[in-house]
């Protein structure tokens, strides 16, 4: 009994800790809180589930359900003779961490990288230094931005003891 109560408050630890992460990441606390409770439950779980262990209502347990699929963190499963949906979580952190860079790069980064390559072009005279302060500091950014939208491609596309070789040799 003793064990269990442990495990169960570790568990809520890590759902607390996770929810404040994400939130801290521009995630949603829920959907962070929503996915660490299916990341530590070794078996599917139903909509009924959730909103049971983490007190949240049916709206907001199928609203974050949802996004969670969408950003493919979670996948719906049925089970059969079973009328109920259950979801679970990937527990593969590598796959995780590529999934939640691809929906961030989707999301935030395409975007800009699409705004700076129309920023740098707009045309001015070289020799005025408000063009040339914005010109520069367009050009520069877009230059990052590149070089990190790479490094996600990378990462996208490597396996992980491969990425955090390379990691770990730049840093050496």
């Amino acid at each position: 009994l003793y064990l269990f109560m442990e495990l169960a408050e570790g568990k809520q630890k890590f759902i607390e800790a996770w929810g404040k992460l994400g939130s801290e990441w521009g995630i949603n606390r829920t959907m962070a809180q929503v996915h660490a409770l299916l990341l530590v439950s070794p078996e599917a779980l139903t909509t009924e589930e959730v909103m049971e262990t983490l007190n949240i209502s049916r709206g907001n347990a199928n609203m974050t359900l949802r996004d969670l699929i969408n950003w493919g963190l979670v996948e719906k499963q049925h089970k059969p003779g079973e009328r109920k949906e259950f979801f679970y979580a990937d527990k593969d952190t590598w796959n995780i961490a590529r999934q939640v860079a691809k929906e961030r790069r989707k999301r935030e980064l395409d975007p800009v990288l699409k705004l700076l390559a129309e920023l740098t072009k707009i045309e001015g005279d070289a020799k005025d230094p408000e063009f040339r302060t914005f010109n520069k500091s367009v050009t520069d950014i877009n230059k990052l931005a590149k070089n990190v939208d790479k490094t996600l491609d990378t990462m996208l596309k490597a396996e992980e003891s491969w990425f955090w070789g390379s990691i770990f040799k730049i840093f050496k």
